[in-house]
């Protein structure tokens, strides 16, 4: 399958959201609550949060078959050449085609001098869970967060970068 990965434009938003709200849902059901989810998406997701992503972070899309399938979003890199994974999401009939790893290698590429990718992901996200640690991606601590009242079991990791750089 074909994909593009390229920076998300304006007028991207509308289908990013959508992506967000599909993955969301396809990813949390049984984990968070459908209204914690929609309050969550409603706010994170919104114009406004959109277009400030936009202007202060790295957001990927991947187009396929004509439409946006996936993004990721990352932080400006620190001075000490670290970022954070805020986002991988992709619609789930699109997961497991490679574009996640395209996601990442277009991260590492374009950030120039990365060294640590860290994130937090949901211990019950089995699905991101085996996707970075397949990566490489190391447990660094888990802890509880109260996301809007309901308590998830989260999971930091990191990739440091000069161990894919230096064998591929």
């Amino acid at each position: 399958m074909d994909y593009l990965i390229r920076n998300m434009k304006k007028k991207d938003i509308p289908q990013v959201q959508h992506v967000a709200k599909t993955s969301w849902n396809a990813t949390y059901e049984g984990i968070i609550p459908l209204g914690i989810q929609e309050n969550f998406l409603l706010s994170a997701y919104s114009d406004k949060n959109m277009k400030s992503r936009l202007k202060h972070s790295i957001i990927y899309v991947a187009e396929a078959e004509g439409k946006i399938v996936g993004f990721a979003n990352y932080s400006p890199i620190t001075t000490d050449g670290k970022t954070e994974l805020g986002a991988i999401y992709l619609y789930p009939e699109y997961q497991g085609k490679g574009i996640g790893t395209a996601f990442l290698q277009q991260g590492i590429k374009q950030l120039g001098n990365v060294k640590e990718i860290l994130l937090n992901v949901e211990k019950n996200n089995k699905i991101g869970m085996n996707f970075y640690t397949a990566k490489g991606f190391e447990v660094v601590s888990e802890f509880e967060d109260n996301f809007g009242g309901h308590i998830l079991n989260t999971v930091r990791m990191v990739l440091k970068v000069n161990k894919i750089t230096s064998n591929s």
